[in-house]
């Protein structure tokens, strides 16, 4: 019997908020970044909401200009290994790059998690932005990877990771006393892997979890990331600012998953979302307005340097508009700039407006508004074939992931489009896949 299709909700948890300013709010903490009870708080709220994951993002350099709540945060891997003593049934899910590490040691950090919190753990693949210009003289090197190179990189390094992953057959401990057979050497798999990046004889010293191994997340943009993506991720996180864009790459993405032989309704796909609610339209607009006065113009013009390059906005306000600045028709160097493009050259935003677009702290007037006109647009686009769910990318927290799990949630569990209670125990049991078949079992 087919498991009904309902939204999945994953949490993304960054200190006080996405918003820059968020941790200059009267009740924000501004080292929240580095409080594990605070997170461990997060994570209760979230795991009450009865969302799918939590989710924590990364960066391997920081620079004056990074966003606040990442100057000083927690490394994501240690944290989720916290975090999972704290949580029953909430998966938990961490950044790591395949740039600046190595297969073995990643997968086996990522495979103890997902023992110790009994088959939770997820990994999101990504090949490191460098947003800073500082990341790969953190690592020895003078340049940062090519896009192409690094995602040759990120193919192998997945490769070797799940090779590794399958190194005991889920029956090869046999714990004998009696015969002081501890394990069935027939069931124990070298990966013996020799490719252009990397040579690992394996096997890893640990077995798979309840859940086989980790969930694969990704949200690569480039030709190159969505390619990586449709071959390999269960989860796929995508920001697209309204529903006809959204739905576009919907369907174009499903088409990829299945050119690589995969069934696409095994791919969920995630699309980011910054609400702001309020008990009236009135109340949600003045949350925005409080958090938007709160930016100062070095923070807007200085991020938006350092992300470009290209221009100097010390000529420019906040209010100077994409069209005045450049930015409709730049063909910026920096890769991140073609996801937005689209949008700033259709809707001429403000410098102000990029910003926030950049930064992912607002998704636009459609999602600010009451408990009921954001469930309305989550089941438009849930329904309309726009997203299979979506990863909450709240302002301000906790006060956003707080607004959302006690008044939309309960609407959509009322429309019957998302659980009341979790059927599982592991985080493949909430996106209904089943455990990996190990790669070396003979069938």
């Amino acid at each position: 019997m087919a498991r009904k299709r309902e939204i999945k909700m994953a949490a993304y948890l960054v200190g006080t908020g996405m918003h820059a300013a968020s941790w200059r709010l009267e009740n924000a903490s501004p080292g929240a970044s580095i409080d594990i009870d605070y997170y461990r708080e997060l994570a209760a709220t979230a795991e009450r909401g009865k969302f799918d994951m939590v989710f924590l993002a990364d960066s391997l350099a920081i620079n004056e200009q990074s966003h606040p709540n990442i100057l000083n945060r927690f490394e994501p891997l240690t944290l989720i290994a916290a975090l999972a003593g704290s949580t029953s049934r909430i998966g938990l899910v961490a950044t790591a790059s395949t740039s600046y590490v190595e297969p073995f040691n990643l997968a086996r950090q990522l495979l103890s998690i997902d023992r110790i919190s009994r088959g939770r753990a997820g990994w999101n693949i990504v090949t490191t932005r460098d947003l800073s210009g500082n990341t790969a003289r953190n690592f020895g090197a003078e340049s940062h990877y090519e896009l192409e190179h690094r995602y040759r990189r990120a193919e192998e390094f997945v490769d070797v990771v799940r090779g590794l992953w399958d190194s005991w057959e889920d029956d090869a401990f046999v714990y004998d006393k009696e015969t002081g057979r501890f394990f069935d050497p027939a069931k124990l798999h070298r990966v013996r892997h020799k490719g252009d990046f990397f040579s690992v004889e394996g096997p890893l010293n640990i077995a798979r979890s309840e859940q086989g191994y980790p969930l694969l997340v990704q949200a690569g943009n480039s030709d190159a990331g969505q390619q990586l993506s449709a071959r390999v991720a269960e989860v796929v996180f995508a920001i697209k600012f309204n529903y006809e864009d959204a739905r576009e790459y919907y369907g174009s993405f499903k088409r990829k998953v299945a050119s690589f032989g995969r069934n696409p309704h095994d791919v969920y796909i995630l699309q980011g979302i910054s609400p702001v609610i309020g008990a009236t339209e009135e109340e949600a607009r003045a949350k925005k307005k409080r958090l938007e006065d709160l930016l100062t113009d070095e923070t807007i013009l200085g991020f938006l340097t350092d992300y470009f390059k290209e221009i100097d906005f010390s000529r420019f306000t906040p209010e100077t508009t994409a069209a005045e600045a450049g930015l409709d028709t730049l063909r910026a160097a920096n890769p991140d700039y073609r996801k937005h493009q689209p949008v700033i050259a259709r809707e001429n935003p403000t410098l102000r407006e990029i910003y926030s677009l950049i930064i992912g702290s607002f998704s636009g007037d459609h999602l600010v508004g009451t408990p009921e006109k954001i469930a309305d647009t989550l089941e438009r686009w849930f329904l309309g074939g726009a997203a299979d769910g979506f990863m909450l990318m709240a302002p301000a927290l906790p006060e956003g992931l707080n607004d959302f799990v006690n008044h939309v949630v309960p609407i959509l569990q009322e429309r019957g489009l998302f659980r009341r209670a979790y059927e599982g125990s592991t985080l493949r049991e909430h996106f209904g896949l089943p455990v990996p078949p190990n790669r070396y079992v003979r069938l």
